[in-house]
């Protein structure tokens, strides 16, 4: 049975999935849900700025010169496409900078206070922000308490994560459900692009584990709960599902710490590939299992009745431990 795993493990591997421990393969073999972050996960995670509003008495090139300043100590993919957009531009330098974890940032810049986030954060300041109605993310500038405009950005679905969608929901019989900090109108438009029929928006870290904890209680002690993520924010849910699956390629490395499952190169339609692998992880385990007491079975009800040979023994032993090696091996090969 252990070589199974180590199997299972090793052929995992040559996919591209580092799976962290045998016993995270058997729980992922028995998942019931699967919930994804969205940003960097279901989507590149590569940003591109769609539009910029400014206020009446705010040219855009201030609102991006200050936004991206605010933005830049910031590691989010969301500042990495505001400081692209800016990179040409001379930025002041931001002081006493301060991420604020699902809500945005807080910097000094030129002396003035600047605050760059989403309709929450402006809430929270007292800023009296004009709410967009956009399919893409909206990232909101505030100066001194003072709403200053929002820059739309866009981001598009991976290739793959339609397809992997899909296999989990009709192939592996597993649902889905995303999770997302994001505007509920943004979350509506990947959700119902990719098929995933629950989604929960506008949600901040904790509450995001608080739902992992809601599905853990739905689902009964047979059923497992798996969390796929890539940022810093996501480390605490991947921690708390039953195993926690993050990418290797664009997640922080708190993600990548705290998952029991790497997928290497990002590619989301794994996720199914590494259940598909689990399960027959599995399968062959108790393949070996049943065949090995069967024989064992067999050939001591022979001896008791006195049918039993020394050759019957040495084969209930030795030949039948060849044969469970010899199945245990297929698990290194899990094909595509």
């Amino acid at each position: 049975v252990p070589l199974t795993f180590f199997g299972g493990i090793g052929g995992a591997g040559k996919r591209g999935i580092l799976v962290k421990g045998s016993n995270y393969m058997e729980t992922l073999a028995r998942c019931g849900t699967v919930l994804f972050d969205k940003t960097g996960t279901l989507t590149h995670g590569k940003f591109s700025i769609k539009a910029i509003y400014a206020e009446p008495g705010a040219s855009e090139e201030t609102l991006l010169t200050y936004t991206a300043a605010a933005e830049s100590f910031s590691t989010h993919p969301l500042a990495a496409c505001i400081m692209s957009a800016a990179e040409e531009m001379k930025l002041p330098k931001a002081t006493e900078v301060e991420e604020i974890a699902g809500h945005g940032v807080k910097a000094v810049v030129d002396g003035r206070t600047v605050c760059a986030g989403n309709l929450k954060l402006m809430h929270k300041i007292g800023a009296k922000p004009v709410e967009r109605d956009a399919s893409g993310t909206v990232i909101y500038t505030a100066v001194d308490g003072k709403y200053m405009g929002c820059i739309e950005i866009a981001d598009t679905p991976k290739e793959g994560a339609k397809k992997a969608v899909e296999e989990l929901n009709n192939d592996l019989g597993i649902r889905t459900v995303m999770l997302t900090g994001d505007r509920k109108a943004a979350a509506k438009n990947v959700a119902d692009t990719l098929g995933i029929a629950e989604f929960h928006a506008e949600l901040l870290p904790q509450n995001k584990v608080e739902i992992v904890e809601q599905k853990l209680a739905e689902e009964n002690e047979k059923r497992s709960v798996a969390f796929v993520g890539d940022g810093i924010n996501d480390a605490p849910v991947i921690a708390r599902a039953d195993v926690g699956l993050a990418m290797g390629g664009l997640g922080s490395d708190a993600a990548i710490e705290a998952a029991d499952i790497v997928i290497m190169d990002d590619r989301i339609e794994k996720v199914p590939l590494a259940v598909r692998i689990a399960r027959r992880t599995v399968r062959i385990a108790w393949q070996n299992i049943i065949f090995a007491l069967a024989v064992k079975l067999a050939t001591l009800l022979l001896g008791a009745f006195g049918y039993a040979e020394m050759w019957m023994a040495l084969v209930a032993d030795v030949g039948v431990c060849l044969i469970a090696i010899l199945n245990a091996m297929r698990a290194m090969h899990p094909g595509k």
